[in-house]
């Protein structure tokens, strides 16, 4: 079991803030000033389970879904 970094953290908690659900372009915005590279840690909470989108790699208009929010 791994720990979540500070930015998938992040990620979770504006995620929780939005009612599970936010467009990556939004979610993008939120993080512009805190971090880069929004797409590689969408794909690594997918690959843990964390976080839904359509694809591998979420698109600008991907719906962004926190299926859960800590690892097991």
């Amino acid at each position: 079991m791994s720990e979540l970094t500070e930015e998938e953290n992040f990620i979770i908690t504006k995620l929780k803030e939005k009612g599970g659900k936010l467009n990556y372009k939004e979610l993008q915005i939120l993080c512009e000033d805190k971090f880069e590279g929004v797409r590689l840690i969408l794909k690594k909470l997918k690959e843990k389970g964390i976080v839904e989108y359509e694809g591998m790699i979420p698109g600008f208009s991907a719906e962004i879904e926190l299926l859960r929010d800590e690892i097991t």
